[in-house]
């Protein structure tokens, strides 16, 4: 089993940065972030695959977010810039112990293991 622990999270005004951080117990494969308001469906942020060097990322997102995972901390970062109203939204972390295939990586069901979130909230 792998612990999935967000941080970072808070209120910011828009045009401002967070940088999120998930911390996990073990090794993964790939690690994601996405986010979604309460009832709603998680949205696919972001994604990282250190094994090939991949990174994925939202078209809303794409140019203003930054993924990276420093895989001997078992930590994956997600660098947010320009921050928009329409950023505000629960943010979840997500991993996978097993070996997926990038073309999967907006598909929650992939991932094994999810944190609890953390809030980021863009006001003006």
């Amino acid at each position: 089993q792998v612990q999935l622990v967000e941080s970072g999270g808070g209120s910011v005004e828009a045009g401002g940065s967070l940088r999120l951080s998930c911390a996990a117990s073990g090794d993964t494969y790939a690690m994601a972030w996405f986010r979604g308001a309460p009832g709603k469906e998680r949205l696919g942020v972001a994604a990282t695959f250190p094994g090939t060097g991949s990174t994925l990322y939202a078209d809303a997102v794409q140019g203003r977010f930054t993924i990276s995972q420093d895989n001997a901390k078992n930590t994956a970062y997600l660098q947010m810039n320009s921050l928009k109203l329409e950023d505000t939204a629960m943010y979840y972390c997500a991993a996978s112990v097993r070996p997926i295939s990038e073309d999967w990586w907006r598909v929650p069901d992939i991932y094994n293991y999810w944190g609890q979130g953390t809030q980021v909230t863009v006001s003006s």
